[in-house]
């Protein structure tokens, strides 16, 4: 009777230990899964902040790679803005080539889509100082917004206007230039190249240290502005200081009966003015072949403009100048000559065609005149030349 209850007893022993021994043997495969699974979820993290790490990192760049770019398109916020602005600094670092390729660039839209004042650009092709400039101060103030100045001096003068000066700031880069040669008309381009650079730049007109205006600014903006010509003397002279300096090696770019001459001293409309810088086909004509005793700049424009635009020209010159004297070069006036009567003779004594019609109003411009001439000359300002 006893011996069922002990294996019983023994019996209920054996379940114990199993169970041990299952617990012992059920341990290490439960640690090992759950260490796969801390292990898994701690690998996961470091991918998740690695990935977070580069992302945060991606933005921070993108946002600096943002702010940098930004200001350059920004300004006053009109992106347009970076393009019609002219130039704050004249004194670029292009050198020719490079000045008239940019210079070449056309709109191909001709409506602006944006208010654009035309302005008439004033050149002036000087050795140096501009002995007339207070004249000129007095004609342009008041106007600042319809004009834009450009000088072309040597390249050793240092200019020395004040800061209130229209002038100040207006040198552009300039080149060596001989009388009568190439050069000469290279730096008329290099004038016409850095005014076409000005968006707002319409005419275009080539001055003197020696010249001055006959009106105020008022008239001669309204004289250019309303005109359906452009102003360069081009006629055939049949003499030896006309057809006499013709080269035959020029054909066939340019026959005998092309050849004209005219007045160094012209106006252009912009359209013109980028026929002249993007010239490729005479100039090296001219260059080669038109020497003194043929005088480039005297010939060069005009033969070139009445070949490819004759309608647009007036053939004639905006700026008075006495040859009467004879010689080379025109009569110098000083202090003894400036007086009422001697501008009287210049505005009555003469009748030309404007848009077609007789107007006794033909020159705007005078020269040349000496430096002596400029206080004389601020003497009849208010009363003849009305500023």
């Amino acid at each position: 009777m006893m011996q069922p209850r002990v294996v019983a007893m023994e019996e209920g022993k054996e379940p114990i230990s199993a169970n041990k021994t299952n617990l012992f043997r059920a341990l290490p495969s439960r640690l090992f899964v759950f260490c796969l699974l801390f292990l898994g979820v701690g690998v996961g993290l470091s991918i998740i902040s690695i990935y977070s790490v580069r992302f945060s990192m991606v933005q921070q760049l993108a946002t600096k790679a943002t702010s940098a770019v930004q200001p350059s398109f920004q300004d006053d916020g009109t992106t347009i803005d970076n393009f019609i602005r002219p130039p704050s600094n004249l004194m670029h670092n292009m050198n020719d080539t490079e000045l008239l390729w940019r210079a070449s660039f056309v709109p191909q839209i001709k409506d602006y889509p944006f208010k654009r004042v035309p302005k008439i650009a004033f050149m002036f092709l000087t050795k140096g100082p501009l002995p007339l400039a207070p004249l000129w101060d007095r004609f342009f103030k008041g106007h600042e917004e319809l004009f834009s100045i450009y000088v072309h001096a040597l390249p050793s003068y240092t200019v020395g206007y004040p800061p209130s000066s229209p002038f100040y700031g207006r040198q552009i880069p300039s080149q060596m230039v001989e009388w009568g040669r190439m050069s000469m008309c290279e730096a008329e381009r290099r004038l016409l190249a850095n005014a076409l650079l000005d968006i707002s730049n319409e005419w275009f007109i080539l001055l003197s240290e020696s010249c001055m205006p006959l009106h105020n600014f008022s008239v001669i903006y309204h004289y250019i502005s309303r005109s359906r010509h452009s102003f360069m003397g081009s006629f055939d002279e049949p003499g030896p200081y006309g057809r006499g300096r013709y080269n035959p090696h020029m054909e066939p770019e340019v026959t005998l009966s092309q050849w004209r001459k005219g007045s160094q001293w012209f106006e252009v409309n912009r359209k013109l003015a980028i026929d002249i810088v993007v010239d490729t086909t005479y100039y090296p004509k001219f260059k080669k072949f038109c020497r003194p005793a043929c005088y480039v700049d005297e010939h060069y424009f005009p033969t070139m403009l009445t070949i490819q635009s004759p309608h647009l020209l007036a053939n004639r010159t905006l700026t008075w100048t006495d040859w009467s004297r004879g010689g080379a070069h025109p009569a110098t006036f000083g202090k003894a000559d400036i007086t009422e009567g001697f501008f009287k003779k210049i505005f009555e004594g003469q009748v030309c065609l404007y848009n077609g019609q007789p107007s006794t109003v033909c020159y705007l411009f005078a020269r040349k005149f000496a430096p002596s001439a400029l206080d004389p000359l601020l003497g009849l300002a208010s009363k003849v030349f009305r500023y």
